[in-house]
């Protein structure tokens, strides 16, 4: 891979990728561009010396332009990743996440990047009832958000067959470990149910908790990413990056407690707008192109969690 760029890199799944980026021995040049909406510094200060970082938007065209020259792979991470906020300003979503992309990719073609691998969303799916997802299922989004990536998608698809761009997605489903900020409002839930548990609180859970999703720790999300850079089938293509599971935010907050051995009763609020039932993916595609095994299991990276938030605080 040689150069390569991470758009969103001081985030929480753009870091992460940083690291995982560091460590290959193919990899030269480690460069990140982030506006620090929600990214953060610390994110990055342990490994601030070896990674070039350049504060920047991705609305800005010319600052695309200007970082890409002498890329080979950009891993576009940067978005403003959550379904409340996309109802509440739809238009800056709009901007940041497909205007964005769309501008990633331009860039890409004009600086002759040769891969751009880009963070997509279970969230296209929808409340089809069939589980688990498959990629070759009709898209059915119910928020802006997921609207937004479904349209980063369509973009990556059409960049790959009118210029030759190699594009590779990965819909990511619910994407949890080390720093995920509990106290932002685009975090997870996982997040947001540690951080209520080491403070001794209980948390509200949305609805009747019985929703359930595909939890992925994110080290396991660095690894997707590493493959798609490198496969010779993953140009054009999309796959679902989960663990191929699901569990119930109830059953979430139940194995946190038996962790912890607390017991603290979750109290219930009403749904949350924008919000699909289940989710749960489908990852023998990705199994079959990419070699993708999900190596840390849900509880495994529960641990990890609960134990970075500790020695964080």
């Amino acid at each position: 891979m040689r150069n390569v760029l991470v758009t969103g890199g001081a985030g929480f799944i753009g870091s992460a990728l940083v690291r995982g980026l560091l460590e290959q021995p193919d990899v030269r040049r480690v460069m990140v561009v982030d506006d620090f909406s929600t990214g953060h510094e610390d994110n990055l200060r342990e490994v601030a010396d070896r990674v070039e970082i350049h504060r920047g938007d991705i609305r800005n065209y010319a600052t695309l332009e200007r970082l890409f020259d002498g890329v080979h792979v950009v891993f576009h991470e940067a978005a403003i990743a959550s379904v409340p906020k996309s109802i509440e300003d739809p238009r800056l979503c709009h901007e940041v996440n497909v205007d964005g992309t769309f501008n990633v990719l331009q860039a890409a073609v004009d600086q002759k990047v040769r891969r751009v691998v880009f963070a997509a969303s279970a969230a296209a799916y929808g409340n089809a009832p069939e589980l688990p997802k498959r990629e070759d299922m009709l898209p059915d989004p119910r928020s802006p958000y997921a609207v937004h990536k479904l349209a980063g998608e369509m973009y990556l698809r059409t960049f790959w067959e009118s210029y030759g761009l190699e594009t590779v997605a990965l819909r990511y489903f619910n994407v949890f470990g080390p720093r995920q900020d509990p106290k932002s409002p685009y975090s997870g839930v996982l997040s947001i149910f540690a951080d209520r548990l080491l403070a001794g609180k209980a948390p509200t859970i949305h609805g009747d908790g019985e929703q359930s999703r595909d939890f992925i720790f994110v080290e396991n999300i660095v690894q997707a990413n590493l493959l798609a850079a490198r496969s010779e089938k993953a140009p054009g293509r999309l796959y679902n990056c989960g663990c191929g599971g699901r569990v119930t935010l109830n059953q979430v907050w139940d194995a946190m407690q038996r962790v912890a051995g607390v017991n603290l009763p979750a109290s219930h609020g009403p749904d949350r707008p924008g919000d699909v039932r289940h989710s749960q993916a489908d990852i023998s595609l990705a199994r079959r192109d990419l070699g993708f095994e999900p190596s840390i299991g849900f509880e495994q990276g529960m641990q990890r969690t609960l134990d970075w938030l500790r020695a964080s605080k």
